[in-house]
């Protein structure tokens, strides 16, 4: 029997992962995504799309699948289903490991304002500017929705879901954008100041940049912790050789 690896994906990191897996002979590999975006880019090998059910759903189905192995290589803010895969993978017996690229670090001419939450950002924008980019998901704006003497610019893939700020741009398009993208959308909308989680990585770092050029300060909500006793690797070599040497044989 091939071994059995599930990647809890939906990142570029697990696309990657899952194509390097699926060209290892003796090895399947089954992506799992949420499906909160209609069109996906292409993953290699198995996808299979929708929850589980939470903890007892997700391992039942790494029993009745005969997984080998967990790489949850979700977003770094995906903090419900990366604690339903550790309750999960610990209740079936199978070892779990977390992908997360490594988190952004200011730079001196950085003007960053750290937020423990989307709630503490909100709490910091009216001092900061009064036109605001806002790039932390389309499902995250209720935290904003009251603050009405503010203008949002929100990007994403698809349309925001309510509740929304009464006063909102929204501009859609998929990344990853280039500095000068992001240098002409501050212009064209006018924006004073960002707001951003802390995902890590250069696709779509280039915003950072963007506002440092402009000198523009930058809200960056920190991200949430991981479950305690989870082990935890920076990209997919790690992942690969966790795979090879703490993963099942």
């Amino acid at each position: 029997m091939p071994r059995h690896i599930l990647v809890l994906g939906g990142t570029t990191e697990a696309r990657h992962l899952a194509a390097e897996l699926a060209g290892r002979p003796g090895t399947r590999v089954t992506t799992s995504l949420a499906g909160r975006v209609a069109r996906p880019g292409a993953v290699a090998g198995d996808v299979r799309v929708g929850g589980f059910g939470g903890t007892d759903g997700l391992a039942d189905w790494l029993r009745a699948q005969a997984v080998d192995a967990v790489v949850d290589a979700t977003h770094p803010f995906a903090a419900t289903i990366t604690a339903n895969a550790a309750r999960a993978t610990a209740a079936a017996g199978r070892p779990l490991v977390v992908l997360r690229r490594p988190g952004w670090r200011p730079g001196p001419l950085d003007r960053w304002h750290w937020a423990a939450s989307l709630t503490e950002a909100a709490e910091l924008l009216p001092d900061l500017g009064r036109r605001v980019l806002l790039t932390t998901g389309r499902m995250d704006l209720a935290a904003f929705a009251h603050l009405e003497r503010l203008h949002f610019v929100v990007r994403s893939v698809e349309p925001a879901e309510p509740p929304t700020p009464p006063h909102m741009t929204q501009v859609l398009a998929r990344g990853p954008f280039t500095v000068a993208d992001e240098l002409a959308l501050l212009r064209e909308h006018r924006v004073d100041v960002l707001v951003t989680k802390d995902s890590g990585g250069e696709a779509t770092a280039a915003k950072l940049t963007a506002a440092r050029e402009r000198g523009l300060p930058v809200v960056v909500v920190r991200r949430p912790p991981l479950p305690a006793g989870v082990a935890a690797v920076p990209g997919v070599p790690e992942a690969l050789a966790w795979l090879d040497l703490g993963g099942p044989a």
